[in-house]
Parts: structure tokens; sequence; C-alpha cells
């Protein structure tokens, strides 16, 4: 189990500006991902060191984004202002997942612009959209150097998340209540003082980036 990308999403007619300004903040370009054909959305990457990346995600004007779950979640966070979206775990097998709630991973696939088709299996998109804090997780169906993380030049990478939920439901949910599934990455969980937490108020709310000109943080 390990931190896969982190999703920030804008306006489809913010998309430009969105790539420019955080490209310009962490000094490197992001990469045109294509489009999510099932999802209605289109995205761009940008690899970082450690073996994740981070996509910047737009909803187009299509069926798919009202009605299939990223879509909706990335409609609904671009409705807001846009922002990051989530952080999303990958793992190398989804099956006890299913296993334990009760449900089948949906295939998930794109097409990069160079024509390279990735694959993958993913679940949990219905709980984010319930529950931003929940981390939806996902299994890779590609050789390792097409994973979207690969050509990374190592001047660009994770240092920390800041994440407003309940850790130990967070925990529990990703079936790993007695150890921190991420070890690799700092993580503030910034923790409900009340009974109850928005779900407007909750999820992933800023990530911390080592760059070649030092730290940049971003919310």
């Amino acid at each position: 189990m390990r931190l896969d990308h982190v999703s920030y999403a804008c306006r489809a007619d913010a998309f430009p500006s969105t790539l420019s300004r955080l490209g310009s903040l962490l000094g490197a370009a992001f990469r045109d991902g294509g489009v999510h054909p099932r999802y209605g959305t289109r995205n761009a990457v940008l690899p970082l060191d450690g073996g994740c990346y981070v996509e910047i995600v737009a909803p187009l004007e299509h069926p798919s984004t009202d009605t299939m779950p990223f879509g909706r979640a990335v409609r609904r966070r671009a409705a807001l202002g846009g922002g990051w979206l989530g952080w999303v775990v990958a793992v190398d097998d989804l099956a006890p997942f299913e296993q334990r709630l009760g449900r089948a991973a949906a295939e998930g696939h794109r097409r990069r612009p160079d024509g390279t088709l990735l694959q993958w299996r993913q679940i949990g998109l219905l709980d984010l959209l319930r529950d931003p804090q929940i981390p939806y997780l996902v299994e890779w169906d590609c050789p390792r150097g097409e994973h979207p993380s690969a050509d990374a030049d190592g001047t660009v990478g994770i240092e920390r998340l800041q994440i407003a939920g309940r850790r130990a439901a967070i925990l529990d949910w990703l079936g790993t209540p007695e150890a921190d599934p991420l070890p690799h990455v700092h993580v503030d969980w910034l923790e409900p003082t009340g009974p109850a937490q928005r779900a407007d108020e909750s999820g992933l709310v800023a990530v911390d980036f080592r760059t070649a000109h030092g730290p940049v943080r971003i919310d």
C-alpha cells in the first residue's frame, strides 16, 4: 500500500491557467494526460519523486460527468471553486478490499496523447463522494514504466499531506487500524473538534512539496 497520487480539480475554462499556476509554483511542467472517456474528465500529470504523481483534472461537457462517481466528484469540487479533490492509494491486489467492502472494483482506462493505453481497477469513489476524507484505491494493470510517475526527474516530491478528517476512521476504512499505511509520507491529521464535520470541511487540505527551489505548499 502506497500513495499513488493526489488530485487537484478545476473548472474546464480554468484548466490552462491552473496548469500554468501550479507548474510555476513547482518549477515543472505538467504533461497532457489525455481524457477519461468513461468519466467525462480530462487531466494533466506531473511525475513526482517516490513513485507517485499529482494530477490536475477538469470536467468535460459530457453525460458521463454527471453520471459516473469520478466525474461527479470532479464537477462538484470544481463548482466550489476548485482545489484538492482527494488522495489515492495504490495496492497490488484489490481482491481483499472487494471482499471486505462487499462490492466489485470498477474498470478504468484512459489513452495518453502518445497513444499509450493506461488501464487500472479502482474502488472507493462512491465513498469519496459521500465523505471527502476517504481515499479511493487503485490497482494498476500496466508495466511500471507506463505508470504516470515514470520519468520523474527527481526534482519534485511530496513531503507532507494535510488531511482534515478522523484518522482512526480513515485507517479503519483502509483496513489498517493498527498501523499507518503510508509510512513514507508525513501526514498532518486535522481532527474535528466537535462531534461532526461537514463534508465541505473534510478531505485533503494542503500538500507540501519539495522542489528544486525550496519547499512549496499548495492549498
